[in-house]
């Protein structure tokens, strides 16, 4: 199993080029610590929410967009290790102009439930964050496994369920205020990721069809608190 950090940033617009050059430019500097690999996705189909959506998860603003992204560091020790060494690298700095507000940056760790595939050109990412009970984990493991069958049938590369319990609070926002937490839930984060948006757009349909498919009632968690969006692929590392 592997471990992941997740990130959902509000980045304008006007600021794209300006974020997939920051994000390139990181790349070598995350891989010298041991990162796996590094995937930033750009909204494209982004729904709004009735009760929360990506887009106040990071308290966006007029103009800008919402990034989807994370790191895969293989192992929690690996990533630990990596986030301490590099406070203490020289290298280690900030751009002079931050092409978005890292004030409103959610990130945090998850430990992996389950991944299927990895094989294949990603184009395309489903991604989604969500709160469930401490309780269901094992139901919500379960669902997602099966979830990642159906996808995978109908045409995905690749999907991954992380975990995530006692994460930090931060000063603007974070991953639990993203989908309204409340007592004794932790946070889910993850992906499925598809050749493209068009083989997504037909495998959706077939999994609607499909009679794996769990009913709204049989979901272990607040549907209504669930966030999610569709996203162009800005950069993947393992394409290089």
């Amino acid at each position: 199993m592997s471990y992941i950090q997740g990130f959902l940033l509000p980045v304008p617009h006007d600021k794209k080029d300006a974020y997939r050059e920051m994000a390139e430019g990181a790349v070598p500097f995350f891989r010298k610590h041991g990162m796996v690999r590094m995937v930033e996705c750009w909204g494209e189909d982004v729904p709004r929410g009735e009760t929360t959506d990506m887009y106040r998860g990071v308290d966006a603003a007029a103009g800008e967009n919402v990034v989807f992204s994370w790191v895969d560091w293989g192992s929690k020790e690996i990533c630990d290790k990596a986030a301490a060494a590099m406070m203490e690298d020289p290298e280690m700095k900030m751009p002079d102009d931050m092409p978005f507000d890292s004030k409103r940056m959610v990130y945090a760790g998850f430990e992996t439930l389950g991944e299927r595939g990895g094989d294949g050109e990603t184009g395309y990412v489903q991604g989604y964050v969500a709160p469930v009970p401490k309780a269901n984990r094992q139901a919500f493991a379960d669902m997602c496994a099966a979830m990642r069958d159906i996808a995978s049938d109908s045409g995905a590369l690749r999907a991954v369920d992380g975990w995530g319990e006692n994460l930090e609070d931060g000063k603007v926002t974070d991953f639990k205020r993203a989908v309204k937490c409340e007592d004794g839930e932790a946070v889910a984060f993850g992906f499925t990721e598809w050749p493209s948006r068009q083989v997504y757009e037909e495998g959706r349909e077939k999994m609607r069809a499909d009679r794996r498919m769990p009913g709204p009632g049989d979901m272990p968690l607040d549907g209504k608190r669930l966030i999610f969006g569709g996203f162009e692929v800005l950069l993947d590392t393992d394409r290089e």
